[in-house]
């Protein structure tokens, strides 16, 4: 018994090993760059190593001075913001209708948010895409 509890005392334990951490304080929703980040031996579950996964990418939250960055905590950069107009797009049976609509959230391409119709203030959710235009869900 004191053998099983020793092993998992030193399983438990997080590895030291070579990760990114944030340089200073990155805000939430801002563009990482090479500058914002270092690598740094410390102990760490589920770290980023790799500085081309991180790099050109957005923050989704504040991360802090010497803490590790994980995949998690970084995203795709927005390309719709909140409250934004954008085109709305709808497709079905080869009708296809286009009118203009408001972003309720912020989306980075390949996301999918509410907007809602400035016709018929309806809300729908939708598919952004690589130039903001949403695309509504059949």
């Amino acid at each position: 018994m004191i053998r099983l509890s020793v092993l998992l005392f030193f399983w438990s334990v997080a590895a030291q090993a070579e990760v990114l951490v944030a340089s200073r304080i990155i805000p939430a929703n801002s563009i990482i760059s090479a500058d914002d980040i270092q690598l740094r031996d410390v102990a760490s579950a589920g770290g980023v190593a790799d500085p081309d996964q991180i790099v050109g990418m957005e923050a989704r939250k504040a991360l802090f001075a010497g803490r590790p960055i994980l995949l998690a905590d970084v995203g795709n950069p927005a390309v719709v913001e909140r409250n934004q107009i954008i085109q709305l797009v709808f497709s079905r049976f080869g009708l296809v209708i286009k009118t203009e609509g408001r972003a309720m959230d912020r989306a980075a391409p390949g996301e999918m948010i509410r907007v809602m119709n400035l016709e018929s203030r309806s809300l729908v959710t939708a598919k952004i895409d690589n130039a903001g235009v949403a695309y509504v869900l059949q």
